[in-house]
């Protein structure tokens, strides 16, 4: 079955090329030219990617991006940022509430369907075990779900991806460039500091059991019980 791309821009020029080259590569394309148009798409139907523009008419990207991430329905669900606003202030934002890649305009259609899939490819790549840590913390890596005390806790798809590239070697410490290629391969990425980025929040969201992430001073990060 083919994947379905939700598309939000409130530029047709866009929407019209990105679409074209989606479907192209195989890909289903819903298309809206607002926030009020997703939003109503989504309360009935939840596609397998969003690519959102930050600077729509009715309502902030951001915002939506962050609500999104908030919603146990809808928190697995990648986000790709689209948008003219290329500061590092900007993408780091975007990654902290939540956004699983970052892409700044004017970009190469091809290099963005390229970026799809690779969030895609870490989705579809889960075990099929359970992860335990101590006695609080435990990642089903099948239904990319992570328990804090029996608690579920709702991680995006990347912080999911990083916490689990942590847990399934103890001990061992990963340099954040190890850390992307496990999550990207050879594809390009944003900003190396992402990682920092998303550990912040990994740590947030475990609470009690984010004791558990030890940054590792020059090197990286580790889990340790």
């Amino acid at each position: 079955m083919k994947k379905l791309i939700a598309l939000v821009d409130d530029e047709k020029d866009i929407l019209t090329i990105v679409s074209y080259h989606l479907k192209r590569a195989g890909f289903t394309v819903k298309q809206f030219g607002n926030a009020r148009g997703l939003l109503e798409f989504l309360s009935h139907t939840v596609p397998d990617l969003i690519i959102l523009d930050l600077m729509l008419p009715d309502e902030d990207g951001v915002e939506i991006c962050k609500r999104l991430k908030s919603s146990p329905k809808y928190s697995s669900v990648p986000v790709i940022m689209l948008t003219a606003k290329g500061s590092e202030t900007d993408i780091v934002l975007g990654l902290e509430v939540g956004a699983d890649d970052y892409i700044i305009k004017p970009f190469s259609p091809r290099e963005l369907v390229a970026r799809v899939k690779a969030v895609l490819r870490r989705i579809s790549k889960t075990g099929d075990e359970y992860i335990r840590i101590g006695k609080i913390l435990e990642i089903d890596t099948r239904g990319y779900k992570v328990f804090v005390e029996g608690k579920e806790v709702n991680l995006t798809t990347t912080e999911f991806k990083i916490l689990k590239i942590l847990c399934e070697k103890k001990g061992w410490v990963y340099s954040r460039e190890q850390i992307l290629k496990s999550l990207w391969g050879e594809d390009k990425i944003t900003l190396d500091r992402s990682v920092d980025v998303h550990i912040r929040n990994i740590r947030k969201k475990l609470g009690k059991a984010s004791s558990f992430i030890k940054s590792i001073r020059g090197l990286g990060y580790k889990i340790e019980e």
